[in-house]
């Protein structure tokens, strides 16, 4: 079985490189440091956690993205192509046949001159490598969705709150829905607030006896004050909770969804930059041989991913709905930034999980 899943990996890495991929190695064990400071505490639930004596906390590598990013940004060429294979480990949070360590096999590019052709070309790709299996292909943007929040009529404490939870959309539904007016406040924070109409937040602070934990008194007296500014701040518009519900929903066609998105930004038109990218992607997969007119979008893809897509983003499924994406991916400029110290720099890839592929292919 392990050497069926080790002959398609191969396969794959090999097809890669022919691509231009330069093969690269990842450490298995990582500090975890980096990687909450991406994700938060979220990513605990998901990753395998260990104490080093001299390296402090650490972390069973969950993916290959965050390492690749670190090292081309301390000493990477500028365009690259990179390629990888090797074991991630995730939790799962249910009995089952997922299993907990399994091997990924990579591409990424990180190329400043046209994202737009580099997301079709990583696709088209894929598509390609995949096309024997009969899979099934999803795509979204969040960058489109990301610009729709930026675009809102409120405030820049209300826009970061949404953008924050745009991966939890439970979270980012009720915010919505609160923010809207279409919800009301949970009883906690209405109890918190008439306190905080009563007494200031020094008051409440001094008589609430001995601090524990370690939010400073400022740090508790300044989001009590960003609280109450936040009940005193208006509904957001009607007709813009309406756009954003709508933009949720969408799921069609891609050439179709051009249309629809082409009527939103009419009635929010920063989103305008956003919908022009998605249009030049939309003419590079049709010049690689990808139809927009049968080329599946959902506006929410890719909400349930790991944290760091902010663009373009894809997925190939098996008819077996209990299965996991084969194939997955998408663009992540942001976390470029954030790990290349000041620097930036396009950046877009997936990965493909060779076991399923040797699956579906009956050689397990």
């Amino acid at each position: 079985m392990k050497a069926a899943i080790r002959a398609e990996a191969a396969a794959l890495f090999a097809a890669f490189q022919a691509a231009g991929a330069v093969p690269v190695e990842a450490d298995i064990l990582l500090p975890a440091g980096t990687l909450l400071d991406l994700y938060g505490e979220d990513i605990r639930a998901r990753a395998y956690v260990t104490q080093d004596p001299l390296r402090g906390e650490m972390m069973l590598r969950p993916d290959f993205t965050v390492p690749v990013v670190q090292a081309h940004m301390a000493h990477g060429a500028d365009p690259a192509r990179y390629t990888y294979m090797g074991e991630v480990f995730r939790k799962q949070d249910h009995l089952g046949d997922r299993a907990s360590e399994y091997l990924q096999v990579g591409f990424e590019i990180f190329d400043r001159d046209a994202p737009e052709a580099a997301d079709a070309e990583v696709f088209a790709l894929f598509a390609g490598l995949l096309a024997p299996l009969g899979l099934r292909p999803a795509t979204g943007d969040l960058g489109i969705l990301m610009a729709a929040v930026r675009s809102l009529s409120t405030t820049s404490q209300r826009k970061a709150a949404l953008l924050r939870h745009i991966w939890r959309p439970a979270r980012f539904r009720a915010l919505l829905d609160r923010f809207a007016g279409r919800a009301a406040p949970a009883p906690s924070r209405l109890r918190l607030l008439e306190r905080l109409a009563q007494a200031s937040p020094d008051a409440l602070i001094e008589g609430a006896g001995p601090q524990i934990g370690l939010r400073s008194a400022t740090d508790i007296a300044t989001r009590a004050a960003l609280l109450v500014a936040d009940a005193a701040t208006p509904p957001l518009p009607a007709p813009e909770a309406a756009m954003l519900d709508a933009l949720l929903a969408l799921s069609a066609p891609a050439a179709q969804a051009q249309t629809r998105l082409r009527e939103i930004v009419g009635h929010m038109p920063a989103m305008a930059p956003a919908l022009d990218s998605f249009a030049a992607r939309l003419d590079a997969l049709a010049a690689r041989g990808i139809d927009p007119a049968t080329l599946p979008f959902e506006a929410s893809h890719g909400r349930s991913t790991l944290e760091y897509y902010d663009g373009f983003v894809f997925t190939f499924h098996a008819a077996d709905p209990s299965l996991p994406p084969v194939a997955s991916g998408g663009r992540y400029d942001a976390l470029t930034a954030v790990l290349g110290q000041g620097r930036s720099i396009p950046a877009v890839g997936g990965v493909i999980r060779p076991n399923l592929v040797a699956a579906l292919k009956g050689a397990l």
